[in-house]
């Protein structure tokens, strides 16, 4: 009781002194020095310290009234691949995924936890996944199967599709894109997509994310953060009431600067996929509803989806762009250090790219080759030489070329190479330019356009669905 009476009147006594020294724990709370993990992202440091009474006694900073700074989030260097929820949960696939992981240099996986058609994929808490039943297990121990990838040092994302979303469209098509007779947009193949200006719908998606945190997961990352750019989506309507005169670019940063507040503050790092074809150029901004730069200041992480089947003849001045696997990558990334190097300028904080790499074969093609080991080691000496150091590898049957890969004492060894090589040379720069690229006056084309463009990239549509490869 004595302790109470003095720790009471030590704080009294702060209010009427101008509490300084609470100002002070404020300031530091709020406005930590910030920690560059590398040159494009900075992270906030977690502070546990608990301040002290005059009394001696420990009061927490959320007792004193002080905002709790964002929890520590520690960057690991991600060289990772995809894996769905159906092999995931399969433990002899993934005890000899991981066997094969153990072997290379690979150290990440991106696990579904919301597959394609909309449905989480294993037990949730999160009171709008029980509302909406929208759980199918495919799962059965997430918790426990992250400990296991844990144990084999695997760092772990949580593959989240945001507005695709078949399974919204049965349970809550108010919240979907609709016609103007009201029925439910669908695709070609016959998904439906939740309206990016649903914001309620938003809430949704940040609760998934959440769960990521508590099933232990390390990071998020968002796929699908756009509109449908099939052709029926010029018969779509939406409400101004939802709109509020806003582009479809805007909308899209809008939601991926609201989740990555939310979940920067749990303590996750996010990510998301975006087109490669808004690299440097207008082209599919405004319909696709994604900015490159801008999306990168809200987000720890963006992989520009840039497989080379994924790329229309004559693109980057590239005859057959899967032909020519490291040509393609080496010319995406270097329009994206491009546009990156300009959104820079405007601000603090940029995301560090990630691209997705190719690891099939694009069958579909007129003209294509086999992906072979060889073909995936191009692409990953790409990255590297592009100045980027992270990547991903996508195969939606998770059978990947593994001979294309490194050991991890051939890539650790590798890694001291690159870090001396970029060590002599010096660091881009560009001409100034009266508007960044990409980010004003987009250009409305669909993604489906086949006709051969060099000075934008245009991204082929895939004859197949998402589901066999291809996004």
């Amino acid at each position: 009781m004595k302790n109470i009476i003095i720790v009471s009147l030590s704080l009294l006594l702060l209010l009427l002194t101008g509490c300084s020294r609470l100002v002070e724990m404020r300031t530091l709370a709020t406005e930590p020095e910030p920690v560059v993990v590398n040159r494009d992202v900075k992270v906030r440091p977690g502070n546990s310290q608990q301040s002290e009474s005059e009394s001696g006694e420990e009061t927490t900073e959320a007792a004193a009234g002080v905002i709790p700074p964002e929890p520590e989030r520690i960057p690991v260097q991600v060289k990772g691949i995809y894996v769905s929820a159906y092999v995931a949960g399969e433990s002899k696939m993934m005890d000899d995924l991981l066997a094969e992981i153990d072997k290379t240099e690979v150290n990440a996986l991106v696990i579904d936890l919301k597959d394609d058609l909309g449905r989480v994929v294993c037990k949730m808490d999160s009171p709008q996944v029980k509302e909406l039943e929208a759980v199918k297990v495919y799962i059965s121990d997430m918790e426990g199967l992250l400990k296991k990838l844990k144990a084999h040092n695997v760092y772990t994302i949580a593959r989240i599709p945001a507005f695709r979303d078949s399974w919204i469209g049965e349970q809550r098509p108010e919240w979907c894109v609709q016609n103007a007779d009201g029925s439910v947009f669908r695709d070609r193949d016959q998904n439906a997509w939740i309206n990016p200006y649903k914001q309620e719908a938003w809430d949704y998606l940040i609760e998934i994310a959440v769960e990521a945190k508590r099933l232990g997961f390390d990071e998020v990352q968002f796929d699908y953060v756009r509109f449908c750019t099939e052709k029926g989506m010029q018969y779509v309507v939406f409400n101004e009431a939802d709109v509020q005169k806003r582009s479809r670019t805007t909308i899209i940063c809008e939601f991926m600067a609201y989740a990555y507040d939310k979940l920067r503050a749990e303590g996750l790092f996010v990510s998301a996929d975006v087109f490669g074809a808004i690299i440097g150029s207008g082209v599919n901004a405004e319909s696709v509803g994604q900015v490159y730069g801008e999306l990168a200041r809200h987000l720890d992480y963006i992989s520009p989806m840039i497989y080379p089947s994924h790329y229309a003849e004559g693109n980057y001045g590239i005859d057959y762009p899967d032909m020519h696997p490291y040509e393609t990558i080496t010319a995406a990334l270097a329009a994206s250090r491009k546009e990156l190097y300009y959104a820079g300028l405007e601000s603090e904080h940029i995301a560090v790219v990630r691209p997705w790499l190719q690891d099939f074969t694009a069958t579909w093609l007129p003209h294509h080759i086999s992906y072979t080991g060889v073909q995936v080691r191009e692409q990953i000496q790409a990255t590297y030489d592009a100045g980027y150091d992270e990547w991903l590898l996508w195969d939606a049957s998770c059978k990947y070329e593994w001979d294309g890969l490194l050991t991890p004492a051939a890539a650790a060894k590798e890694t001291g190479q690159i870090k001396e090589s970029r060590a002599a040379l010096p660091e881009p720069s560009y001409e100034p330019e009266t508007t960044a690229p990409a980010a004003t006056a987009p250009v409305v084309t669909a993604p489906a356009v086949t006709a051969p463009v060099v000075s934008a990239p245009i991204m082929t549509a895939p004859a197949t669905s998402a589901a066999d490869g291809n996004r």
